[in-house]
């Protein structure tokens, strides 16, 4: 295995045996080459393998096996830094807002004023805010145990921090105004509700089928969300 910048020989290089048995492509460089098991640092979802140093990275589905070399394949070792697993991502992302909203929502101290702490709020549309919010993020951290399925199995760990920036801040952001002890409703927000559920409720008429094209689609190529 050779660096990719100096195309120089890397630490961890060795020459092994093709095994018969066939492995993800990271998984048999880790385990047969006599160096790596020793290093915890040079896990399989960190390695990035390549045929040519400019080229795409092999798929850890690939076996050497398979690859479209001879007897002997140099391959071109890239390190990707520090890995999570998606799991972990989804999760972290989707119990913040989940948490940070029932703070706000319960009024802990240190975020209105001592004269608010763990008061409620006399208005219906708030309860019904906090009950749609909790429940759409239960809904996701459900389906990330138990749905979902990653086409890859890690990400970057500095990304995480992105992320969670986005959910959480956006989450506390709304969570602020909303359980707001001088919060008041709009005049029409009981309409406002009654509205969103008609237009929920009446989207499946007509019932959908399998062709996704609509009379719209006759006046416009391609159109957005709003037809525009």
């Amino acid at each position: 295995m050779l660096s990719p910048q100096c195309h120089r020989p890397c630490p961890h290089s060795a020459t092994v045996p093709i095994p018969t048995v066939p492995l993800s492509l990271s998984w048999q460089c880790h385990h047969l080459c006599p160096l790596c098991p020793t290093d915890p640092q040079w896990y399989p979802a960190r390695q990035s393998l390549r045929l040519d140093p400019k080229g795409r990275s092999l798929r850890d589905e690939d076996a050497l096996q398979a690859l479209p070399v001879g007897t002997t394949a140099t391959l071109y070792f890239r390190d990707l830094g520090a890995q999570i697993s998606w799991v972990t991502v989804f999760l972290t992302e989707y119990a913040g807002p989940l948490l940070i909203y029932l703070l706000f929502y319960f009024r802990v101290p240190f975020l209105y004023g001592p004269r608010y702490d763990f008061t409620a709020s006399r208005h219906r549309v708030v309860h019904l805010a906090c009950c749609c919010h909790s429940f759409h993020y239960v809904k996701r951290l459900l389906e990330t145990l138990f749905v979902h399925r990653f086409s890859h199995g890690t990400m970057p760990l500095r990304n995480i921090f992105k992320n969670c920036t986005y959910y959480w801040g956006f989450a506390a952001w709304m969570a602020y105004y909303i359980n707001h002890p001088l919060y008041t409703p709009p005049a029409y927000g009981d309409e406002q509700v009654k509205l969103a559920l008609a237009v929920f409720l009446a989207r499946k008429i007509p019932y959908p089928t399998r062709n996704p094209f609509t009379w719209l689609f006759l006046l416009v190529s391609c159109p957005n969300y709003t037809y525009e």
